[in-house]
Formats: C-alpha cells, sequence, structure tokens
C-alpha cells in the first residue's frame, strides 16, 4: 500500500455577512491586496472589501477579470500585480477568475483568497486551476503546490444570485461520490499524488447525501434570494465537500465526459457543472450501476433542474461522428477517465453517452405523461 494524501484550504469561512471579516482573515497573509472579479462579481463586493481591508490597514488593486482562464490572461493579470507589488491575491467571483487568481498567486509565490460569490463549482478549496483555450476549449490541468490560504463564502450574496448557479454546482458536487469511489476500487492516485483517506472518501459520500436531502429546499429557498439552513447545506456540500472529496479522492469518468464536451462549441453555453451532471449519468452507465442507483440521480436531477440528455447540453443533433470525437477527447492519454476500475476505449464512452441520453430522455417522456 502507498501513502495516502488528504489536502484542503489552510482556513474555510462560511455564513450570512461574511466577507465583511474579509481584512481580519487576510491581514496575516499580507500588505497590498490585488484584487480580481469580472464586472457583476465586482460591482457586488468592491464597496464591502474596501471597507474591510481599508479597516486592517491594507492596500489593494482592483483588476476586471476578462472572462476566460487561459494563459494569455492569466499573464496579462500577472505582470500587473508584479507592476503593483501586490503581495496577496484574492480571486472574486466564479470558477474561471478563481482558477486565474489561484494560478497566478502559484506563479508568483503569493498568498490566495478566494471569495467565491456564485457555488456553481468545486473550484474554491482545490490545489487545481482548469486552462482552457483562449476560445474555451479545455487544455490541461494546472497542479499547484498548495491549496487556498483563505475560503470565504458570504452565503447572503451567493443566495441572491441566480438560482442556476448553485444548480451548476449540484451537478459539479454529484459526481464527487461516484468518481471518489470508482478511484477507491481501482487504487488511482488522487490529485496531490497519493491515495485516498478514508476521510475524504467519507466525505464524498456525504457530500451525495446532502444533495439528495437538501438539494431541492436549497433551490428553493435561492429563488426567493433568502439563505436557510438547506442552503448552508448545499453550499457547504457544493464546495468544501466536493472539493475536498475530488481532489483528495481522485476524478473520473464524468468530468473526463465533460472535457471532451468542451469541443463541441454548442456546449460552451452550457455550465461546467451542468455538463458534469449528464457526464456522472455516462459514468453510471459506463460503470454498469444498478437502475435503483441511475434512478436516483434522474430524480435528484430533474427536481433540481440540472440536464440528463444530450439537447439539454446544447448537443441538438448528436451524429454519430460528433460523439465520436468528443468520446476520443475523453479518452486522450492523461485523461481522469483512466482512473476507472477498467480499461476504457472511445467506443465504450460513445456508447454509454448515447445510452445515457436514451435513458434520460425515457426518463423525461414518462415523468411528463
Amino acid at each position: 500500500m502507498g501513502i495516502k494524501i488528504l489536502i484542503s484550504p489552510s482556513r474555510y469561512v462560511q455564513g450570512p455577512g461574511a466577507l465583511k471579516f474579509l481584512g481580519e482573515q487576510i491581514k496575516h497573509l499580507g500588505e497590498k491586496a490585488f484584487v480580481i472579479g469580472g464586472k457583476t462579481a465586482i460591482s457586488q463586493t468592491q464597496e464591502i472589501i474596501k471597507k474591510s481591508l481599508e479597516d486592517q490597514n491594507i492596500s489593494f488593486k482592483f483588476e476586471t477579470f476578462r472572462g476566460e482562464c487561459c494563459d494569455s490572461e492569466i499573464n496579462r493579470l500577472k505582470e500587473i500585480a508584479v507592476s503593483e507589488k501586490c503581495d496577496v491575491v484574492i480571486s472574486v467571483g466564479g470558477g474561471k477568475v478563481i482558477d486565474t487568481g489561484k494560478a497566478i498567486s502559484a506563479l508568483l509565490k503569493l498568498p490566495i483568497v478566494i471569495v467565491p460569490t456564485i457555488a456553481a463549482t468545486d473550484a474554491p478549496c482545490s490545489a487545481l486551476s482548469v486552462i482552457y483555450t483562449e476560445d474555451g476549449v479545455f487544455d490541461r490541468y494546472f497542479i499547484l503546490a498548495k491549496n487556498p490560504d483563505l475560503v470565504l463564502l458570504d452565503t447572503e450574496i451567493i443566495a441572491k444570485a441566480p438560482a442556476r448557479f448553485l444548480v451548476s454546482g449540484m451537478g459539479d458536487a454529484l459526481a464527487t461520490w461516484f468518481e471518489a469511489n470508482s478511484c477507491y476500487q481501482s487504487a488511482s492516485k488522487n490529485i496531490p499524488g497519493g491515495y485516498s483517506t478514508v476521510t475524504a472518501l467519507k466525505l464524498a459520500r456525504l457530500c451525495y447525501e446532502l444533495l439528495i436531502e437538501y438539494g431541492e429546499q436549497a433551490k428553493i429557498a435561492v429563488e426567493k434570494g433568502v439563505v436557510t439552513p438547506a442552503v448552508e447545506k448545499i453550499i457547504e456540500a457544493n464546495t468544501l465537500l466536493s472539493g475536498i472529496g475530488f481532489e483528495s479522492s481522485g476524478l473520473a469518468a464524468a468530468h473526463s465526459v465533460h472535457d471532451g464536451f468542451t469541443i463541441l462549441e454548442e456546449t460552451h453555453k452550457v455550465y461546467h457543472g451542468e455538463k458534469v451532471a449528464f457526464g456522472t449519468l455516462v459514468h453510471l452507465v459506463l460503470e454498469d450501476h444498478p437502475w435503483a442507483e441511475i434512478k436516483e440521480v434522474l430524480d435528484f436531477c430533474v427536481k433540481v433542474g440540472l440536464p440528463v440528455t444530450l439537447s439539454q447540453i446544447g448537443v441538438e443533433n448528436p451524429t454519430p461522428e460528433k460523439i465520436m470525437e468528443v468520446a476520443k477527447k475523453t479518452c486522450e492519454p492523461g485523461m481522469m477517465i483512466h482512473n476507472m476500475p477498467f480499461p476504457v476505449t472511445p467506443e465504450m464512452v460513445y456508447n454509454a453517452i448515447f445510452a445515457a441520453d436514451a435513458l434520460g430522455t425515457k426518463y423525461l417522456n414518462e415523468i411528463s405523461k
């Protein structure tokens, strides 16, 4: 048996109004903050962040993120951080700006603080950045030396975001348990290069159980813009439990299928977690899960509004040629699908994609009668 490794953020802070405490939480990390975020995220948070930092005598430089976690944007922002002599990076917003900030901090060897304004992915807690091309096609994983120094989630801000973001986060988190268990069965190494601890595996399972129990309640609450105990649980499941679960137990088919679909431009308008949800169904088919387990996932997806068919992820014309290209991308060397407990070929993925689509279509037809 090899060594087991569990990694996690140094500090995790979550709750209503948490952003007001940002300065207090980072005062030991640096004296000048480089704050990056998209236009919406910055407009929502800038005044609160400014006051919180000023109260702790921390200076700052705000810069708008241009929307894609790609090499050119990482390098552009990195140069600004250097020229401004910043000594701590703060990423505010969703998954792509979070991954960009993490990459900048790794390249400059600076502390990184993550302030999600949505709970749409498990990116905030991880020591991993997903790098895309400028056109939004998956390029590579950038494995980082350490996890974020602080992850701070203001649940009041997250609850006021469109419910689709929280639901997308549930789709990303939905894969966590199934991929973690596949990696455990195959004795595959996790993201930091060790084997899963029992703790990480149990956190991945807890993530799934919270989604099934509280997902629909949480969606209904955030549609009204309010924070409830169910919303708090789902934000934690989407962010902390899924983050530790995937990273310290491993990824497998579901996320690789997502990465495969990024070659189809028609899927780019669909969120990461939405594609991962469909990838989870493909994963279950590929691994020959019992119908009861597949149906539980279908029930959950439909209740919260996650896609279960190809057309729902934007693929209206799934020609055999197109899906085979997705399957080939999914199975490229180095892709996480090779962590499955058996060898996987493009032909197997091709078959599983069409089978998952057929199951989802049949399920939707049945419940609409």
